[in-house]
C-alpha cells in the first residue's frame, strides 16, 4: 500500500512541481478504499486536463459576440431605420397637386415641412428638432464669429508650421505632400441644384406669408395672430434664444401631442364646436328677435311722428291762408266754396224788382288844360 502511495507521489512530482496541487491530489487520491487495486494515475490525469481546458476565452469569440449581439443588432436595425426614413422625408419633396387660392403652384417645400412636422418619419423628426435645438444653443453659448477666426488661424497655423518644418528638415513640405492631386470643386450641376433649393425654399416663405396676410386659411392665420400677440408681451421677459427654443419645441412637439392623443383632442375639439355653435344660434335668434321689436317700434315711432308732423304742417297752412285773407282783403275763391253755405246768404226775391228813379246825373263839365311854359333853371310844377 504504502509503495501505491510512493509511486502517486512520484507521478505527481514530475507532471507537476506545485506542493499545493500534490497535496491536493494526494489528498484525492486517498480517497481510494485499501483493497481497492485500481491505480490513481487516471484520475490525477482528468484533473490535469480540467485544469488544463481553463483557459481565457479568444477575442475572436469576444469580438463575435460583440458585434453579432443582441445590442449590436439592435444599433444596426435602427440604424437601418433611420436611413429609411431620411430616404421617405426627402421622397416627400414634391410640388402639392393643389394650388394656391390664386391658382399658382406651391413649391415643393410646401410638402416637406408638413411631413417633417407630421412625425410620420419618428426618428427622422427627433433627429432634426434635436439639430435646431442644439444650434440654438450652439449660438447662445458660443460666439461663432470669434470662434469662426479662432479656427481659421489654428488651422493655417498648423498646415504653415508644418510646412516650414518639413521644408527644413526633410527639403519637402508636410503640407506639400497632403495636398491633392486636383483641388476640389463645385459641379454646375450641384449649384444648380443648390440654388434651386435656396429658391423654393424662399419662395416658400414668401407665399406662406401672403396666404397668411389674406387669409386663405383663417384656422392657421388666427392662430399665428394669437402666437406673435403672446410673443409680444413674452419678448419682455423672455430672451430670443429663449423664445426661438420655446417657438421650435412648440412647432415639433405640439403635432406629436395631437398625433398621440388624437381622438381624445378631436373629441373635445367636437364639443368645444357645438357649444359654440348652439351658444351662436341662441344668439342669433336673439338678436333676430330684438331686431324684429326695434324695427317694430322704430315703424311705430316714424308714423306718430308723421301724423303729428302732417297736423303741425297743415295748421300752419290753415293760419297763413287767413293771414292772407285779412292782409289782402279779400278770400280765396277755393278756400270761399269750402268754407260758405247756402244758409249764409239770404234768400233770393221772387217777386219783380220795381225801378225807381235815381237823382239825375250831373252833366260832367270839360276840363281845359292851359299849357305851361317852364324855363330854364327853373323847376316844373307839381299837378295837384
Amino acid at each position: 500500500m504504502a509503495d501505491h502511495y510512493s509511486h502517486a507521489d512520484n507521478y505527481s512530482n514530475g507532471s507537476n512541481g506545485s506542493t499545493n496541487l500534490d497535496a491536493l491530489k494526494n489528498s484525492k487520491c486517498s480517497t481510494t478504499a485499501p483493497n481497492t487495486t485500481t491505480p490513481a494515475t487516471p484520475i490525477i490525469m482528468t484533473l490535469q486536463i480540467a485544469e488544463t481546458d481553463r483557459i481565457p476565452i479568444d477575442a475572436a469569440s469576444a469580438y463575435d459576440a460583440v458585434t453579432k449581439g443582441p445590442v449590436a443588432q439592435n444599433v444596426t436595425d435602427q440604424g437601418a431605420k433611420t436611413v429609411d426614413e431620411f430616404s421617405n422625408l426627402s421622397a416627400s419633396r414634391r410640388t402639392p397637386s393643389t394650388p394656391a387660392a390664386t391658382g399658382q403652384p406651391l413649391t415643393h417645400y410646401h410638402s416637406f415641412f408638413p411631413e417633417l412636422l407630421s412625425w410620420n418619419n419618428p426618428r427622422a423628426s427627433a433627429i432634426a428638432y434635436l439639430s435646431v435645438v442644439a444650434g440654438i444653443f450652439f449660438v447662445r453659448y458660443f460666439d461663432v464669429l470669434r470662434l469662426g477666426f479662432k479656427l481659421t488661424w489654428m488651422v493655417l497655423g498648423v498646415t504653415v508650421a508644418a510646412e516650414v518644418a518639413g521644408k527644413t528638415i526633410l527639403n519637402q513640405g508636410l503640407a506639400t505632400q497632403l495636398r491633392p492631386r486636383k483641388y476640389y470643386t463645385v459641379s454646375k450641376e450641384t449649384l444648380d441644384s443648390a440654388i434651386g433649393d435656396v429658391h423654393q425654399l424662399v419662395n416658400f416663405f414668401v407665399i406662406e406669408a401672403q396666404r397668411v396676410l389674406f387669409v386663405e386659411n383663417v384656422y392657421v392665420s388666427g392662430l399665428i395672430a394669437l402666437s406673435a400677440f403672446f410673443a409680444y408681451y413674452l419678448v419682455k421677459i423672455v430672451p430670443y434664444w429663449g423664445l426661438a427654443l420655446l417657438s421650435t419645441t412648440l412647432a415639433f412637439l405640439g403635432p406629436l401631442v395631437y398625433k398621440t392623443n388624437k381622438e381624445v383632442i378631436d373629441a373635445q375639439i367636437h364639443r368645444a364646436s357645438e357649444i359654440i355653435s348652439a351658444q351662436t344660434a341662441q344668439l342669433k335668434t336673439v338678436a333676430q328677435q330684438n331686431t324684429q321689436k326695434a324695427t317694430q317700434l322704430t315703424k311705430q315711432y316714424v308714423g306718430e311722428y308723421t301724423a303729428k308732423a302732417q297736423t303741425l304742417v297743415g295748421k300752419a297752412t290753415h293760419a297763413s291762408l287767413h293771414g292772407e285773407e285779412h292782409t289782402n282783403g279779400h278770400a280765396n275763391t277755393d278756400a270761399n266754396k269750402s268754407t260758405l253755405r247756402d244758409a249764409d246768404f239770404p234768400p233770393a226775391p221772387r217777386a219783380d224788382i220795381k225801378t225807381e228813379l235815381a237823382a239825375p246825373i250831373e252833366p260832367v263839365v270839360p276840363v281845359t288844360v292851359v299849357p305851361v311854359t317852364v324855363k330854364s333853371g327853373e323847376q316844373q310844377p307839381l299837378l295837384i
